[in-house]
């Protein structure tokens, strides 16, 4: 038994009840958050030697009935989505104080504790040992983060906010619940695998019945941004940009893929989605979702939403890699979830200061404000980047590992699904940074006094940006957790 993994969990919620306190002001409120999010930092980081040493660390908390537990685990995996959103939690809270006191927004303590307890909920799922915990935690996320959807408390955000309880904790009633009942009747076990291969089905058990499982597990986890049960992303845009980002890069659709992707190499594994041709038409479909919504997010003039029907397009390639089957495929699909939350993130996080700095929400309103706040500018551009996938940008290790896992699954169709969405995030994303820097600035409505957002939101941009950065150029250290997976 490991208590570091029990710790872990408290930490966010020591949190929550820190920013809780009656009549602790701002400064404190904000400050128990920022400790909390490095302590959490501290704490994920201390499990990696022992993790990259081949060790699975668990702590069994509780048992509802035989084969259905409580219980925490530490493996490669797990690390890899414990380490983004431990990281950005620090990045993010440094960022908040910034936006939230730049807008003068109403219930900061409210956002705080929330902000902690989807973190709570996020490193929970991270550290699920099997569907029940997993399950558990997932559910927490989406309560959690419903106020911080609806924060603003007017109609525009109690309708976004409605759209995205009901589309997620539906789901997961409909699919989800029953999917885990029928595994349990039909294994008498919850209980990730050891490996990614084995799966935890029997031989002999009903082939029509596990796909349908399969099936209902891809639609249950609702947060992985899979059209059709896709809409409550999009919809959840009303709130503030420090949620938006929680929503985009951390705590919602990170656990919606890593939940997805966990269930398809530990629950079902390899061997079992061969044996049953599960792989290639997962991976046609949500080939459907890149592309598609990709198209969506051309015709979007708004910078949030056109940035939130880039993470439904970009949440697929993750979902996508795993399905091919291959190792190369499955390592781009893992180490995506790390490319995309720290790239993702710089670029909600420029949305936010350009929002704070000038109001303004539109690409069409941006022209030539690159030259007034050419760092944020700056960050975006090197962000966007990263999700065309160009290097030395963490998003190129990606797109190269998927590139590559397609070619030796013979599928020609996901290479050209491939280079076709690289062109269209190209197309979406270029000309938001191009109309920024070579744009004229309007003559009816100078940008006259407009400097660089504030230092308490430009330090994480940078700070994000760079890592997006490093990560490209030296992508082994979180290699060698995805490739564990594989090998």
């Amino acid at each position: 038994m490991d208590f570091t993994l029990l710790i872990a969990l408290v930490i966010p919620l020591i949190g929550t009840l820190g920013v809780m306190f009656k009549g602790a002001s701002e400064n404190v409120r904000e400050g128990i958050s920022s400790v909390s999010s490095i302590l959490l930092l501290i704490t994920v980081g201390s499990m990696i030697p022992s993790v990259l040493s081949g060790k699975t660390l668990t702590l069994h908390m509780f048992t509802i009935l035989p084969g259905i537990t409580v219980t925490l685990r530490a493996d490669a995996m797990s690390m890899i989505f414990a380490l983004v959103a431990s990281s950005l939690w620090t990045i993010a809270v440094f960022y908040s104080m910034g936006y939230m006191r730049g807008l003068n927004e109403h219930a900061q303590t409210r956002f705080n504790a929330c902000f902690a307890l989807a973190i709570f909920g996020a490193i929970g799922v991270a550290f699920s040992d099997n569907l029940f915990t997993m399950y558990l935690f997932y559910e927490i996320v989406s309560i959690c983060t419903y106020p911080l959807v609806a924060h603003h408390q007017d109609e525009e955000g109690y309708n976004g906010g409605r759209k995205y309880i009901v589309y997620l904790t539906t789901t997961a009633k409909a699919f989800l619940l029953p999917a885990i009942i029928l595994i349990y009747v039909l294994t008498g076990t919850l209980d990730f695998a050891t490996n990614a291969s084995t799966g935890i089905f029997p031989a002999g058990v009903n082939e029509t019945l596990v796909t349908l499982l399969y099936i209902f597990c891809i639609f249950g986890f609702a947060k992985n941004g899979v059209m059709p049960f896709h809409h409550w992303l999009p919809g959840a845009m009303v709130a503030p940009t420090p949620v938006s980002a929680l929503l985009h890069a951390v705590a919602v659709v990170k656990v919606g893929v890593f939940c997805t992707t966990r269930t398809m190499l530990y629950t079902f594994g390899t061997e079992t989605m061969h044996a049953l041709n599960l792989g290639i038409p997962t991976a046609y479909f949500v080939g459907f979702t890149v592309i598609a919504a990709s198209i969506i997010a051309l015709s979007k003039d708004n910078l949030k939403s056109r940035l939130a029907y880039s993470t439904v397009s970009q949440l697929s390639y993750i979902i996508m890699g795993v399905a091919l089957l291959t190792d190369p495929g499955i390592q781009g699909g893992l180490i995506h979830i790390v490319n995309h939350a720290f790239s993702k993130i710089t670029l909600f996080f420029c949305a936010g200061a350009i929002y704070v700095v000038t109001h303004k929400k539109c690409i069409s309103e941006m022209e030539g404000l690159g030259k007034s706040m050419p760092f944020t500018f700056g960050a975006f551009a090197v962000a966007s980047l990263s999700m065309i996938g160009a290097p030395p940008v963490a998003g190129f290790i990606t797109k190269w590992n998927l590139l590559i896992g397609s070619v030796q699954a013979h599928q020609l169709g996901i290479l050209l699904i491939l280079i076709a969405s690289t062109m269209l995030n190209a197309a979406y994303f270029v000309p938001v940074t191009y109309k920024a820097f070579f744009g004229k600035r309007p003559v009816t409505e100078p940008f006259s006094g407009i400097k660089e957002a504030p230092l308490s939101m430009l330090i994480p941009i940078l700070i994000a940006c760079t890592i997006s950065v490093l990560i490209g150029i030296f992508p082994n250290f979180m290699l060698q957790f995805v490739k564990a997976v594989t090998g």
